[in-house]
């Protein structure tokens, strides 16, 4: 007697693991997306944003901070731990990165001096991680408070527009970071923060449970079409009519086969594209800036 063959059916489907900027890179440019997570080796990218050795240096020094003993953190302490870990790459010169050392310096002075040091944050450049039935997302948060019996999500930004309620509202990163510290912690999180270091303001917004549903269901559907393509990407990867680039040509990939999956969205974005010279369309879009033209205004 043959026995019968199971069928796949009633099996669980795969989760995507993924983390907000993977599903934020599918929404804005599939073809960078591919570059970014699937190509492997990957294209080289361009030359590194000064703007956001601005935003690693910042970031990094009030993690510092917070993980100093109370008594030590002091604005004095601040300034210290910026300067210390300061990146250089993307500049024009020294000089430059002079100055800007010296402006987020005192960025992050003012900026630690409006904080408690005994207000203690439940978590520092923490990771929290929450699934469903479709996707596995994680991310981490720059800060998550404590204030009362809710957590509170706080990420800090120093690009050179000042931020909106809006702009909190909107966030899928910050809802995602919300839901999932809810469900690691059991504590209420509704509240998320875009603190803009450059010009003190505070973007608040108070989501709803059917808000954060709202954009959970967002991500299922981002993830959806992400998944999709990146099996699509597998299948013809593994073709032999797709030539594959021997070790050391990861520069020089033909878009023509995957045009379909992963087509770009050429527009204003291109011009801070990291893979625009692998791009012919991103070229066209829009010219390519220094290296240094994000930096804040004044």
């Amino acid at each position: 007697m043959v026995a019968e063959q199971l069928g796949l059916e009633g099996m669980p489907q795969r989760l995507y693991a993924c983390t907000p900027s993977r599903l934020n890179t599918w929404l804005d440019c599939p073809r960078r997306y591919r570059m970014t997570y699937l190509d492997r080796p990957a294209p080289p990218k361009g030359p590194a944003w000064a703007h956001n050795s601005v935003g690693a240096g910042v970031h990094n020094a009030l993690a510092a901070w917070w993980r100093l003993p109370e008594r030590e953190r002091t604005v004095e302490a601040a300034g210290s731990l910026l300067a210390r870990g300061w990146l250089t790459d993307g500049f024009r010169d020294d000089a430059q990165s002079a100055e800007w050392r010296e402006r987020a310096r005192a960025m992050v002075e003012r900026y630690v001096a409006r904080l408690d040091p005994a207000d203690e944050p439940l978590g520092v450049e923490r990771t929290v991680s929450t699934r469903t039935d479709r996707i596995a997302v994680s991310g981490r948060v720059d800060r998550l408070d404590a204030r009362g019996p809710e957590l509170v999500i706080v990420d800090y930004k120093t690009g050179r527009h000042v931020l909106t309620p809006d702009d909190a509202r909107g966030s899928l990163q910050l809802a995602l970071y919300a839901t999932a510290a809810a469900r690691v912690l059991r504590r209420p999180c509704r509240r998320v923060e875009l603190h803009h270091l450059p010009s003190g303001e505070v973007a608040v917004w108070e989501h709803t449970d059917e808000s954060l549903r709202r954009h959970l269901r967002r991500a299922e559907q981002i993830a959806a079409e992400a998944a999709e393509a990146d099996e699509a990407y597998r299948e013809r990867r593994g073709s032999p009519a797709v030539p594959r680039p021997r070790p050391g040509e990861g520069a020089a990939v033909d878009h023509a086969p995957y045009d379909e999956m992963f087509p770009p969205r050429p527009g204003n974005r291109c011009s801070w594209c990291d893979f625009a010279r692998h791009c012919p369309e991103g070229l066209q879009a829009a010219p390519r800036k220094e290296p240094w033209a994000a930096l804040p205004a004044e």
